[in-house]
């Protein structure tokens, strides 16, 4: 079996890491790939030959690169096609429980949301991802940094996903039919329940309150939307179901592998684009 992804970054290395460790054969573009985004010959070689494509890629200057430069060959290959989306495609829901039937490109996410819609329309498997987080990548870093913040938000809700258990939904996917799937855990918290914990977690003081109008145009357009994401589809038609249920299962899992680093670790984002 053959996988060549499209942005081998922070998620896609670590689904690498688990297939070659299945015996599968695992290269791509990006800072943990082998092959140039924009050598076409090459990658066109390499797709030729994939059994399974993955896309990791964000959409830049509002067009998906992926499908702009290389659709052709995507269409060519016969091979199974997946895409790394955001439940940000979903805007803001108020709270409210989303899943896979409601619309999309109603929020901030607009290119993102025209990607996702291509994606599916290719006849990909869509995931669409909350923020990541991870060894490495987690709020625990932020806290240790001294970067992190509170918003004083306490209703502004959002889901999360451990890294390793989108690994297990893509994995799962491999035997599913097209269509769109939220990965997350089943716990929406608010920004400053996940800080707080992560505080503990190190013995550290709760980090300060950050006034929204001190936060960047980016950070204020996500704290402006409000949702909970469902995963029932995929825990149906998948047969997938979270290692990590909680930011708190998640984040001890973390701790335990990252301790003896984390008070060195720089500063990370658990974004949904930063893969």
């Amino acid at each position: 079996m053959r996988l060549f992804v499209f942005g081998l970054g922070y998620t896609a290395q670590a689904l690498a890491r688990r297939l070659r460790g299945a015996g599968w054969q695992v290269t791509g573009t990006g800072r943990g790939g082998a092959v140039d985004f924009d050598d076409a010959d090459a990658v066109h070689r390499a797709l030729a030959t994939a059994t399974h494509i993955l896309s990791s890629v964000p959409p830049a200057d509002e067009l998906d690169p992926v499908l702009q430069r290389h659709g052709d060959a995507l269409a060519k290959s016969g091979a199974w096609l997946g895409y790394l989306s955001s439940t940000g495609v979903y805007g803001d829901a108020a709270g409210a429980w989303v899943d896979e039937t409601a619309p999309i490109g109603r929020g901030r996410r607009v290119a993102r949301s025209e990607a996702d819609a291509a994606w599916l329309a290719r006849g990909a498997r869509v995931f669409r991802l909350p923020g990541i987080y991870g060894p490495g990548r987690s709020a625990l870093e932020r806290v240790a940094a001294g970067t992190a913040h509170r918003t004083g938000l306490a209703d502004q809700v959002f889901s999360r996903v451990h890294v390793d258990d989108i690994v297990t939904g893509v994995i799962a996917g491999f035997d599913a039919p097209p269509g769109a799937y939220n990965l997350a855990d089943d716990r929406p918290a608010s920004h400053d329940d996940v800080v707080g914990f992560a505080a503990r977690l190190l013995g550290l003081p709760l980090p300060p309150l950050a006034p929204l109008e001190r936060l960047s145009p980016m950070a204020r357009g996500f704290y402006a939307e409000n949702r909970r994401i469902a995963t029932t589809k995929g825990k149906r038609l998948l047969g997938w179901r979270p290692r990590y249920p909680d930011y708190r299962a998640g984040l001890r899992s973390v701790s335990a592998i990252s301790s003896p680093a984390i008070t060195s670790a720089p500063p990370t984002i658990d974004s949904v684009d930063q893969r």
